[in-house]
């Protein structure tokens, strides 16, 4: 198959040039101005929207196998090209497990017969997801983007340091999920000014960052390359922050949720309750400067859809998680960079270049690279609603907001997986 994008404001990882993509077999055969095709070559005429290397979002929630009312990798796939993504990394809570070669296959199965973007599952860290039996990291590891157990933190010191001693000689990255059971107290939105005045249980800061504080250490005993999930406090991407400075393999990630709203946000509503959960203004504003000054190295949607029942019954009794990778470009453009927090590029680093670094993923608009590529168009606007959505979860605490970016198309390995208009 052979594409032509013309049009294009093409991003060469520091500006814009103005020109043409080819691309031939699934890789960029040319980029330039004077770049042509022969007849019969598809025409994506981008129409001066930017041409950017395909995103990639490295905290994904798909729900299959197991869960599939609430997503599966059809529609988290759409969705995610939806957004602007050509990779996305899915977590393991699911059902099975992807703990063993043959859970992991049950769940290959379906990326290989649906997926119309490149799924790169997680494996679990412990056998079930339940903090006690390691699993076999050495025969896992080349079918999978790294380990995780997210959903819950690994609470034994002992299973951590050794999961750690386990995976680093694989290579392969540990993404921790990093929450102490002991000091949730039953909350389930930040133990803040929000909690107390309106009677709810609280999720307290040192929940997150104790276990960031022990992680951190397991990493400098073990060598293992940690990155640590859904940063949302200011003492978390502090210790990152020190982690960095000492020359450990600590890596991180924030959403875009996390960037754009904080407590006094919220409202008596589902849409606002994800873990963890939205924290103080003065924790947006830490996150907003770690993305800044790189101590946050990716920003990750955390696309958990749940069924609209599920997040309908208010903030105390609705399921945890938002629907987020249709929203997490035009977003992070919104809210971090018109505002000034970070520039074009940085973005662009935060949400497609440093994702492939960290975790060894193709890409790149140059000759040669496979074609991962997403056509935006930064000029338009849209309001959120619910008729937004490709994915089966359509609550998002962005609904009723305007935001600026949309995708114009997004090309996976050469082959069109989201066109916003027909192609001529």
């Amino acid at each position: 198959m052979e594409i032509l994008i013309e049009n294009g404001r093409i991003w060469n990882g520091t500006d814009f040039t103005e020109g043409n993509v080819l691309i031939i077999d699934g890789l960029i055969s040319a980029v330039g101005a004077d770049v042509d095709c022969a007849p019969g070559c598809r025409h994506i005429n981008a129409g001066g929207a930017s041409v950017l290397p395909g995103l990639v979002d490295v905290h994904v929630h798909f729900r299959e196998p197991g869960f599939s009312y609430k997503e599966t990798i059809e529609a988290g796939s759409k969705a995610a090209a939806h957004g602007g993504f050509t990779t996305v990394c899915t977590m393991p809570n699911l059902k099975p497990a992807p703990d063993s070669l043959e859970n992991l296959e049950e769940q290959t199965r379906i990326i290989r017969r649906d997926a119309c973007i490149e799924v790169k599952p997680y494996a679990t860290i412990t056998r079930s997801r339940l903090g006690g039996e390691l699993i076999d990291y050495e025969a896992l590891a080349p079918l999978v983007a790294g380990f995780s157990d997210d959903g819950s933190g690994v609470q034994s010191e002992d299973i951590m340091r050794r999961a750690m001693m386990g995976i680093a000689p694989t290579g392969k990255v540990l993404a921790a999920h990093c929450e102490v059971e002991a000091l949730l107290n039953k909350g389930y939105i930040h133990d803040g000014e929000y909690a107390r005045e309106h009677g709810h249980r609280g999720i307290s800061s040192e929940s997150e960052w104790k276990e960031v504080e022990r992680d951190i250490r397991l990493c400098e005993e073990t060598g293992c390359p940690l990155h640590i999930c859904h940063v949302s406090t200011s003492q978390s991407v502090e210790l990152v922050r020190q982690a960095k400075a000492e020359g450990l393999p600590v890596t991180c990630e924030t959403a875009a949720h996390y960037l754009a709203f904080c407590e006094s946000d919220l409202q008596e509503d589902g849409r606002f309750k994800m873990n963890p959960p939205l924290r103080s203004a003065s924790d947006r504003d830490a996150l907003l400067k770690g993305i800044a000054d790189g101590t946050i190295d990716c920003i990750a949607s955390d696309h958990a859809p749940h069924s609209c029942e599920e997040k309908s019954r208010g903030l105390e009794k609705s399921a945890m998680g938002v629907t987020g990778i249709e929203l997490s470009l035009p977003a992070v453009y919104t809210y971090a960079v018109l505002p000034g927090h970070i520039s074009f590029g940085q973005m662009i680093r935060l949400m497609a270049d440093n994702p492939r670094r960290i975790f060894g993923i193709e890409g790149g608009i140059m000759p040669g690279c496979r074609a991962d590529i997403t056509v935006v168009d930064f000029n338009a606007e849209f309001m959120v609603s619910r008729s937004c959505f490709l994915s089966k979860g359509k609550v998002s605490p962005f609904e009723g907001h305007n935001l600026k970016g949309v995708v114009i198309a997004t090309i996976a390995a050469g082959v069109p997986a989201y066109l916003k208009d027909e192609t001529k």
